[in-house]
């Protein structure tokens, strides 16, 4: 039996073309918003789709931030996909009728893309980092992107030190300007792009990280 993971359904669009990829690479996968399923599973991925603000209310609604922390605290893999890598920071400039901040686990603004044409909308190239997991044997593929906002910049500081953790591997992508494409951050990592989109070159690093749990 492959590793379980978890597609956390908390409301955020059609999840099942997720479910549907990470079967087709061997894990067994469950598709709820249980969170005692969530927490149990090897691996839990968090989609989003559409509005950053909207997506905060349904995980909050799901107990999300919790489940999310508490994995994260025990070392327990989480992929966040598309919008839900952007809500792993600080907050966005997105519009809202009630702003809500993200989850925090990293620091950072999610912003409009500076770009002439927004949305980003289709396969893009990625600049990956020596030694990355999620991308191994995939440094020279496109994957697919639908969104109008990103996190421009990497600001979370390179531990120092001989017990320092290990600094965490970021993919670059650029549309208009350089944006934050995925992170490898220890037990958490995340996407920009959708891999359940990108024809083999998703499904091959859906696998890589299935492999990893």
């Amino acid at each position: 039996m492959g590793a379980t993971v978890v597609v956390f359904d908390y409301g955020s669009g059609n999840v099942r073309s997720a479910v549907r990829a990470l079967e087709h690479v061997g894990a067994s996968v469950e598709l709820t918003a249980d969170p005692r399923a969530a927490l149990a599973a090897d691996g839990l991925l968090v989609p989003g789709v559409g509005n950053f603000h909207a997506c905060m209310d349904g995980l909050r609604a799901a107990d999300g931030p919790r489940v999310i922390d508490v994995r994260l605290s025990g070392g327990r893999p989480v992929l966040g996909v598309c919008v839900g890598m952007q809500v792993l920071f600080e907050g966005s400039e997105e519009p809202s009728a009630t702003p809500r901040d993200g989850l925090g686990e990293w620091p950072g603004t999610v912003q409009r893309l500076r770009a002439e044409v927004v949305p980003h909308m289709g396969w893009s190239s990625v600049t990956v980092p020596g030694g990355s997991v999620l991308f191994a044997g995939l440094a020279d593929e496109r994957f697919y992107f639908v969104h109008s906002y990103a996190v421009p910049s990497w600001e979370l500081a390179q531990p120092t030190g001989n017990f320092a953790p290990a600094a965490p591997r970021v993919t670059w992508a650029t549309h208009g300007a350089d944006f934050v494409a995925a992170v490898e951050n220890g037990p958490l990592c995340a996407t920009q792009f959708h891999p359940e989109k990108s024809g083999e070159a998703g499904l091959a690093l859906l696998e890589n990280w299935v492999r990893s749990l």
